[in-house]
């Protein structure tokens, strides 16, 4: 009899002549944090062309005890599953996803849009080598079943739409003769009738006659994850989706799992035990040394705090010995998705935003991207109190912490300080924190990005030592900090040698000491830390920062004064909107100009990174230019003096 499966992703991309189409994780998958409404209309804009490409939207409720909720562009808008229910999908007009649009979705009245209450989403496009949405009607005979992911599945979730039954959950960890359920705690058991005992392959799955996949009459939707397929990146090659297993130790130094890349999304179920579904991501919090926000995708419960993982570079590790994901010899089977992005920036807008307010605690600033590292600076005191989403940033409404931060003019170890300089982070805001409310601040956010900008937490060894970045170049200008105890910023540069360093905290010219860097400058995919404590002390914990230039978005480099007055060209086309600028043959602050505060042709205010002193704002040390700016000398700030050398980070 004829096949009854439809499936939307394309098994490729093409242009015209047949020249494949790069893809990026950025373009098919989104975690999109929200308020809750409760009004008809809400959208949610997170990039995502659902409505030309197809995919599904799974949505969950923070703070409130609700349903996860989950739609997919096979079936229709306002057709709702409940991934921790049993019952059938439920069509109800004007509520839950109401339109899947070119650049995300539209909610309704109700169904994960409650008024005033939070909730994340996360959204799966279908694209060859990621995910697929495939549909069919059940026959009750053993049948196959064509999908268009174009590799072989790592994992299958598939749900009746007309009927009562679980949520059987293929894994390729598992093989084909095990079951394992999505909507309750149970240990994977045997059950040859789901997916007669046949492995997919990369063009259909198999079915058996089991009324949780093929009962004669019943619908069906599948929910199709790829495994390592590559067809991402620059070169094709890369992958953005794991689907493995791994081994517990009981410990809450727990097993390194490697991907191969950095994750933004882990969902993680015990193969052997009677524990839910552990859903994680970095929007919510998945930092390194701080607890995680984990829902749950078999309950209705509310996000609870915990500490299960910690991202790395190339993978996770597990960090906790609880059972939910690291019992002694328990096995535990995972989803993973690759942090994005992974397109390599065109414009600044996109990486880089300066923000200068005096505006209310609890109030918004907006920018153009999701912010990984914040530097934020009190006009009339100077210095930064630097954030990062790695290591950690309260990704609420009203959170009654702030995350990690560390002092760019001190020496303390980092703290978590309440009611700070930002109390929130989300997708494209961050919200002023209650000390400075109403108080002339600049804030300075940055977005990871290949060839820009990366972050990367570490334990020291106390050994010379080399560790991944994931920047995708050599960088030029790096920042490491010592998080647990005392310790300054410590920088390296490429403008100067592999034997040499300078101090943030410090006007001091570059210093020699080779035990820093082990006299080794970092490659496009390393970077290596010598014996020196303060950048590789055995078992203390440190965050380090590195740029790069990106042409036409940033421009790392050096240059020699000439007394006078010189265009320093970064490559751009219209200008610098932050410049950091400081000596190196002598002593020097560390300099910085935005545009948010003003660069123009007069008198330009400066801060010091190194100083709490307040601004500057009477003296022109620097003026604008197309492709960069100019650097004055003036006696104030002496960023011009004849044959002196400088670095400079420079971001259009």
């Amino acid at each position: 009899m004829p096949l009854q499966a439809t499936s939307g992703a394309a098994s490729y991309d093409a242009t015209g002549g047949g020249a494949p189409v790069k893809n990026y994780i950025e373009d098919v998958f989104s975690t999109w944090l929200y308020t809750g409404t409760g009004a008809l209309g809400l959208n949610i804009p997170n990039g995502i062309d659902l409505a030309g490409k197809g995919g599904m939207v799974w949505a969950k409720g923070r703070t409130p005890v609700d349903n996860h909720h989950i739609w997919d562009t096979a079936r229709g808008v306002s057709n709702a599953l409940f991934p921790n229910l049993s019952s059938a999908s439920s069509l109800t007009s004007n509520t839950g996803v109401t339109a899947f649009n070119s650049n995300g979705f539209t909610l309704g009245t109700s169904r994960s849009n409650t008024a005033s209450e939070t909730y994340a989403s996360w959204t799966f496009r279908e694209q060859a080598k990621f995910f697929d949405v495939v549909t069919w009607t059940g026959t009750g005979a053993n049948r196959t079943i064509a999908h268009n992911l174009g590799a072989v599945p790592g994992c299958i979730i598939v749900k009746s739409t007309n009927a009562t039954t679980p949520w059987p959950v293929y894994h390729r960890s598992l093989g084909n003769t095990q079951d394992i359920s999505l909507n309750d705690t149970g240990a994977a058991t045997t059950n040859a009738l789901l997916w007669n005992n046949t492995t997919p392959t990369s063009t259909n799955f198999t079915v058996g006659t089991s009324s949780a996949v093929n009962a004669s009459g019943f619908t069906y939707v599948a929910y199709v994850f790829a495994h390592d397929a590559g067809g991402f990146g620059l070169a094709g090659t890369d992958n953005v989706i794991s689907c493995g297993v791994y081994t517990g130790n009981g410990s809450a130094t727990g097993p390194v799992v490697s991907l191969g890349y950095e994750p933004q999304w882990l969902i993680i179920k015990g193969v052997d035990n009677t524990i839910g579904w552990q859903m994680i991501d970095t929007m919510r919090g998945m930092p390194v040394g701080s607890v995680d926000a984990v829902l749950r995708a078999n309950t209705d419960a509310a996000e609870v705090a915990v500490d299960y993982v910690t991202p790395t570079a190339t993978g996770f590790q597990l960090v906790s010995s609880a059972t939910e994901v690291n019992i002694n010899n328990g096995r535990y089977i995972y989803i993973a998705i690759r942090r994005g992005p992974m397109r390599t920036p065109t414009t600044g807008t996109t990486v880089f935003s300066p923000i200068a307010a005096t505006a209310a605690s609890g109030t918004y600033q907006t920018t153009d991207f999701p912010i990984d590292t914040q530097f934020s600076t009190v006009r009339s005191s100077g210095g930064s109190w630097v954030n990062d989403r790695l290591r950690g940033f309260s990704a609420t409404a009203s959170p009654a912490t702030n995350g990690p931060i560390w002092i760019t003019t001190g020496t303390a170890a980092e703290s978590t300080s309440t009611g700070t300089r930002t109390a929130a982070w989300d997708n494209t805001r961050f919200m002023v924190g209650s000390n400075v409310n109403n108080t002339a601040t600049v804030w300075w956010s940055f977005g990871r990005a290949p060839s820009f900008m990366d972050v990367v937490c570490y334990t020291g060894t106390g050994a010379n030592v080399s560790r991944s970045h994931n920047l995708g170049v050599t960088p030029e200008l790096w920042i490491v900090r010592r998080r647990n105890s005392t310790g300054a910023g410590i920088v390296g540069s490429t403008a100067i040698a592999n034997t040499e360093y300078l101090t943030l905290n410090s006007t001091a010219a570059k210093a020699t000491l080779a035990t820093y860097w082990n006299s080794t400058y970092p490659t496009a995919s390393v970077f290596t830390t010598g014996t020196r404590t303060d950048v590789n002390g055995s078992g203390n914990t440190f965050v380090a920062y590195f740029f790069a230039t990106c042409p036409g978005v940033s421009k790392v480099g050096s240059y020699t004064g000439n007394g006078s007055s010189q265009t320093i060209n970064c490559g751009f086309t219209a200008g610098s909107r932050f410049v950091l600028i400081k000596r190196t043959d002598s002593t020097g602050d560390w300099y910085v100009w935005d545009s948010a505060r003003g660069i123009v042709s007069g008198n330009d205010p400066h801060i010091s990174l190194n100083t709490t002193a307040a601004e500057v704002t009477t003296n022109d040390t620097i003026d604008t230019d197309s492709t960069g700016f100019v650097v004055n000398q003036v006696a104030a700030t002496s960023v011009n003096v004849t044959s002196a050398t400088y670095i400079f980070l420079a971001i259009a």
